[in-house]
């Protein structure tokens, strides 16, 4: 800081603190002018006491610079303050994997709105403009989707094997299946939403299936909906074998649950030239079948082969934590039924063979009883589990590949819970089919910064990444000297800017 002494126009001096700060010179304080030099001298001692002040105090000298500041930025108004971390993080993903070959902005929009909050198509409307500042219609929005899954199913099946192949050094030998099953809250049926079986326990309300085909470790292949009452086991072969023709598949391992096992899809895929692995019902087998099962006497981790047909085998595993597992859940099991024998509230159309119900039994006209007979043969299954496999693998390749369906199984879940792909609220069956392939594209996005994160081994779950995306904001202000418009990206804590530091390492 510095007294200057200006000359006027007039003829008189002007006395003023300046200061210089990046090249330019601004009046801290003035002090008056005068012509007698007597009180420009006066004026000059007043200047130099402040001088002394304010650098005595700095804060003082700030003061000015704090109300500057802070009128400048009551100014700002909430439309320019924008959330950008879905886009900075989800959209780096969305870009990386190829997804931005699709040239229609509003599939971008909804795709990383569904990552960073799953919402009903209005909400992801209102959430869009709230924090994005980009303005839509609910039509706009629907025109958008009955045109969606026609137009763009098979480009983003084909940019998430592309993807998948990729990932795995193109290595699709071993495919994974399995179905759930997706409810609506609306309680009316048609053509496809239909009321059946309910993975979910919604019994009452119409549901759609969904098929889904990974690779190994869950990475995303195809997909396919069905109708509500459909018998899961009949959508296996169709759908390995319309993917496997779209993408050229070379005949893969297929791998599905006990639910997908039936003698005409074994038949089929053995018809087709599949090898495959299932998992088996060992207490649905043959008289001949059992008692080979039970003379292998297997200790924990031990496996054997038990010869079904010519090309058919049983690969018989046990576990001693399995099989501790399995006594706790029949325990579990015979209890509920011991409370609810108490109370009254079984009857004879609880007489079944489903779930736990089997111990049941009738005494006379109307007691119900446990067969605790029945229980304690039970436990002879207690930690087995078998393998119907027709696969030239080696029998511990077959029961460690078989263990990686639990990847297609969290993909459901983290559909399910995390981007929340149900209840759905559409009507239309293009609608429903849109909504499953943003789904399927957020799930294909979310499983990819999943594996980076693991790379990294950065102690950060996928779902509290998501979360951290929520408050990075970015502001836009006019500059108020120069009146050109800039994006400041607001200050992250630690664990944001670790997070972009590995999308833009990765991507």
């Amino acid at each position: 800081m510095f007294i200057r002494k200006k000359k006027n126009k007039s003829g008189s001096i002007s006395v003023q603190i300046i200061s210089k700060s990046s090249k330019k010179y601004k009046v801290i304080k003035s002090f008056g002018s005068s012509s007698n030099p007597d009180v420009i001298y006066g004026l000059e001692l007043q200047a130099k006491q402040e001088i002394q002040r304010l650098e005595s105090n700095p804060g003082l000298f700030l003061f000015e610079k704090d109300i500057l500041l802070t009128s400048f930025l009551s100014e700002i108004q909430n439309g320019q303050i924008r959330t950008i971390g879905p886009e900075l993080v989800f959209g780096k993903v969305f870009d990386s994997i190829g997804f931005n070959s699709i040239n229609e902005p509003l599939f971008r929009h909804l795709v990383i709105a569904r990552l960073a909050f799953p919402l009903s198509k209005l909400k992801t409307i209102e959430y869009l403009y709230r924090f994005q500042g980009i303005i839509l219609n609910l039509d706009t929005v629907y025109r958008f989707l009955d045109k969606l899954n026609d137009k763009l199913k098979d480009s983003v099946e084909l940019i998430a094997f592309e993807h998948t192949k990729r990932v795995l050094n193109n290595n699709i030998s071993i495919v994974f299946y399995d179905m759930t099953t997706l409810y609506f809250e609306a309680s009316d049926e048609d053509d496809l939403r239909k009321t059946g079986f309910s993975k979910d326990g919604k019994h009452s309300n119409p549901q759609i299936f969904l098929g889904l085909l990974v690779a190994l470790g869950g990475y995303t292949i195809g997909y396919d909906i069905f109708e509500g009452n459909i018998f899961e086991g009949h959508t296996l072969i169709p759908t390995i074998e319309k993917i496997s023709k779209k993408f050229n598949l070379s005949k893969p391992v297929v791998v599905a649950d006990a639910g997908l096992l039936s003698s005409n899809n074994i038949k089929e895929l053995q018809e087709k030239s599949y090898e495959f692995i299932l998992g088996a019902r060992i207490k649905n087998e043959t008289t001949l079948v059992k008692n080979k099962i039970f003379e292998t006497n297997l200790k924990d981790n031990e496996f054997s082969v038990i010869e079904k047909s010519e090309n058919l085998n049983l690969i018989l595993s046990y576990s001693d934590k399995r099989a501790k597992k399995d006594a706790h859940n029949r325990k579990k099991g015979l209890e509920r039924l011991e409370k609810q024998i108490k109370s009254g509230k079984l009857t004879k159309s609880n007489i079944n063979n489903r779930g736990y119900n089997k111990y049941l039994k009738m005494e006379g006209e109307i007691n119900i009883a446990i067969d605790k007979e029945k229980y304690e043969k039970d436990k002879i299954w207690d930690g087995l589990k078998g393998y119907i496999t027709n696969c030239k693998l080696k029998p511990g390749e077959i029961i460690a590949n078989y263990k990686n369906l639990w990847h297609i199984e969290k993909a459901f879940r983290m559909s399910k819970t995390d981007l929340r792909i149900r209840p759905i609220y559409h009507r239309l069956k293009s609608r429903i089919e849109a909504h499953i392939c943003l789904s399927f594209v957020a799930y294909t996005i979310y499983k990819e910064l999943e594996r980076v994160l693991k790379i990294e081994k950065y102690p950060l779950s996928i779902e509290k990444a998501a979360e951290l995306t929520h408050n990075m904001y970015q502001m836009e202000i006019i500059l108020p000297e120069s009146l050109h418009t800039t994006k400041v990206l607001l200050k992250m804590d630690d664990n944001q800017r670790n997070l972009i530091k590995i999308i833009n390492k990765f991507f």
